[in-house]
């Protein structure tokens, strides 16, 4: 377990970032393709990424160079995913090439220390080695990231709006309370899940607050820095349509009885609707226009399914009771591991 420490200054100081993260991404996508471990919530996404990672000729890339980088275990270096690169692809790349080579080669001691370390990768201490990790970095992202770019900023975008609501009605702590069962606020402490191999250790923020991160791709536990003096970020999953990228539809997932009672594109709508979404991302994580989203959210909030409440200039629909009822009961299975 990790225990975050908050003091009243941290609470003015937490705040929920803005948009993805894009090297973050990257990363837990890349742990996506080390287990089946959560599968179901993006299988078609991992269906396409590897086929485009063969056709473009990624597979020796990314089998050699970046999944003994990022392996899924109890740590991988700090310096990938720096905390500056939260919402900005340039901005984590500046701050990737900008780390101190003495740190790259304490992470990297680190990283074969844990797990093992692939022999070339204390070169990465250079600058130039760096730049050509970069390069491929991008490659990657570009073939199986960024295809799926539009559906991972509505769901992060839904997120804050359930965030926002927590905020408007318990502030700070209230946003805190909310977060989901892998983390529970306990005055003044955030208790996080951690994965089993890793050990128990408390953060102190000291006064410097704390960015929470939603993850398209993370699954289960949150993640901070394991170095407690880089800026404070907890990456935290989302919760997942039962098909991945491309709908809760997909024969593979366990939301296709969904989309048999309620159709493709309500099953989507509904499905948005659990983390709170506008109809706008509605529209755009069904493929459809503004007014059959518009629709879609009428008929299932006649149906009971979902409530609208207007939020500024849009309106935000979010699931009743009876919708979250209905979800459950689609979206469960004995194959979920």
């Amino acid at each position: 377990m990790l225990r975050i420490h908050f003091s009243d200054a941290d609470l003015g100081r937490t705040k929920i970032a803005a948009a993805p993260e894009p090297l973050w991404e990257v990363a837990a996508s890349l742990h996506r393709l080390q287990t089946r471990k959560g599968r179901w919530a993006h299988a078609a996404w991992y269906r396409t990424a590897r086929e485009r990672i063969r056709g473009q000729g990624l597979e020796r890339l990314v089998r050699g160079v970046l999944l003994p980088l990022y392996p899924r275990a109890a740590y991988f270096p700090d310096f990938l995913t720096p905390a500056q690169g939260v919402g900005d692809w340039d901005s984590g790349v500046e701050a990737l090439l900008a780390t101190p080579p003495r740190r790259v080669r304490e992470e990297m001691t680190i990283l074969d220390r844990t797990v093992g370390a692939p022999p070339w990768a204390a070169r990465l201490a250079g600058l130039e080695e760096r730049r050509e990790l970069v390069g491929m970095l991008r490659a990657y992202r570009e073939a199986v990231v960024v295809p799926h770019e539009e559906r991972i900023r509505a769901r992060v975008e839904g997120e804050r709006a359930v965030r926002r609501r927590g905020l408007l009605d318990g502030g700070v702590e209230g946003m805190l309370t909310g977060l989901g069962p892998m983390m529970r606020w306990r005055p003044p402490v955030l208790e996080v899940s951690y994965p089993q191999h890793a050990a128990d250790r408390d953060l102190y923020l000291n006064g410097r607050g704390i960015t929470l991160v939603p993850s398209y791709f993370n699954w289960g536990e949150p993640v901070a820095f394991a170095d407690p003096e880089l800026p404070p970020v907890l990456r935290y999953s989302l919760l997942h349509e039962p098909a991945g990228p491309d709908g809760p539809g997909d024969a593979d997932g366990p939301g296709r009885s969904l989309s048999n009672l309620l159709g493709h594109a309500r099953a989507i709508a509904l499905h948005a609707a659990s983390t709170g979404a506008t109809t706008g991302e509605i529209a755009r994580a069904a493929g459809v226009s503004a007014s059959a989203a518009s629709r879609h959210a009428t008929a299932l909030r006649d149906a009971g399914l979902i409530t609208t409440i207007r939020n500024g200039p849009s309106v935000l629909h979010t699931l009743t009771p009876t919708g979250a009822a209905v979800l459950r009961a689609a979206t469960s299975s004995p194959k979920l591991d």
